[in-house]
């Protein structure tokens, strides 16, 4: 022990931070190293974590991207359906309407008709 703190002394009297840790060293010894240990192991836990959540997020975003990809497609298509189902009533209607050309020329001959008898 003697050795040590002559050692501690030596390093102390050189540089100030070097005091600072010969206190440090002199005050918790062994118990330092099995803090840092616990932190690395923290450290480690975070960091694993961390990455666990990252590809969360990643799976989660192609997913999200993937349903709206879907679900663009579904509306593309239910629109295009609409404009068929659209296109075709309205050619229904033209076909059951008579047209105002067709109507007047044939109320012209039906009065030439009765004029004639």
């Amino acid at each position: 022990m003697a050795k040590e703190n002559k050692a501690v002394e030596e390093k102390v009297s050189n540089d100030p931070s070097s005091k600072i840790e010969a206190i440090k060293n002199l005050i918790f010894g062994e118990n330092i190293a099995a803090y840092n240990s616990e932190f690395e192991k923290v450290k480690k836990d975070i960091s694993s974590k961390k990455k666990e959540l990252e590809d969360f997020i990643d799976d989660t975003r192609k997913e999200l991207h993937q349903a709206i990809d879907n679900l663009s497609t579904d509306i593309n298509i239910r629109i295009t359906e609409l404009e068929d189902n659209l296109a075709d009533k309205a050619d229904m209607l033209d076909s059951k309407k008579v047209d105002k050309k067709t109507l007047g020329d044939l109320l012209i001959a039906m009065g030439e008709k009765i004029n004639q008898k």
